[in-house]
């Protein structure tokens, strides 16, 4: 188990200062991705085309940054040569910014279908479950990043369980779009639209619960991927000689 105080000690001062480089790098993209996230939704609950199209130009910049990133991981896998908890925050780092992009790339498709829904001039149904699902997804990056920061594999388990509690939601609005589509068949179009935004905003969710799980390994040392919460749980605390390891069992995943 590693802490960040733990991570920063080494004999070259200069290995110091580009580990916690290219850390704050991942944090700084991670900051500019969740920002992106909330201006999207906003723009979209706003009917804000102006702030919709900011979003998509930031995409450009997000891309760059994680070329950034992976260029910094490689430099320092080449001079370096790092072992143990160096080398996996290194690959944590290098495996987040994928998701990180990936959430951009969401924000992007959401800013999109905000401009298109301005354009129509109409409000849609659903616009609740986008503000509700958008502020929990958007909670969901704020902390998987924190426990980046931190180190707080604690926490990281926290945003990988709540992933479940947005599958749930989206998929309870999807059925009562679904609904609302048949009772009103001139809402289709629209309504079509507001359902690919939630799915954005399930996919950030997704990309969020990824990033904790790389914090989790960076911490424990752990895959816990594909992994059930129960066992995820129990990496977390220590406690795995009470969890059978049975496998291809993924539990309440």
């Amino acid at each position: 188990m590693i802490s960040k105080e733990g991570l920063t000690h080494h004999i070259s001062a200069q290995f110091n200062a580009e580990l916690e480089e290219v850390r704050s790098h991942l944090l700084a993209m991670g900051g500019l991705v969740e920002k992106q996230v909330n201006d999207a939704v906003t723009a979209l609950i706003e009917a804000d085309s102006g702030l919709a199209q900011q979003v998509r130009e930031i995409d450009d910049q997000i891309n760059q940054m994680e070329r950034n990133i992976d260029e910094e991981c490689l430099r320092i896998l080449a001079r370096r040569q790092p072992a143990a908890s160096d080398l996996r925050l290194i690959i944590s780092i290098s495996k987040s910014v994928i998701d990180l992009e990936r959430i951009g790339d969401e924000a992007t498709k959401i800013a999109r279908r905000a401009i298109q829904l301005c354009e129509e001039g109409e409000a849609p149904r659903g616009y609740v479950e986008v503000r509700h699902i958008g502020d929990q997804v958007r909670n969901m990056v704020r902390d998987a990043l924190d426990a980046f920061a931190r180190f707080d594999a604690e926490l990281a388990l926290s945003v990988a369980q709540y992933d479940k509690v947005i599958d749930r939601e989206y998929k309870t609005a999807l059925r009562e779009l679904a609904t609302y589509m048949m009772e009103d068949p001139r809402s289709i179009s629209r309504v079509l639209s507001i359902i690919w935004v939630l799915r954005s905003l399930e996919r950030i969710g997704d990309h969020a619960r990824n990033i904790s799980e790389l914090v989790i390994y960076l911490v424990r040392g752990t895959d816990v991927r594909h992994m059930g919460l129960k066992r995820m749980k129990a990496e977390v605390e220590g406690s795995t000689d009470q969890i059978p390891n049975v496998p291809g069992e993924t539990d309440d995943k």
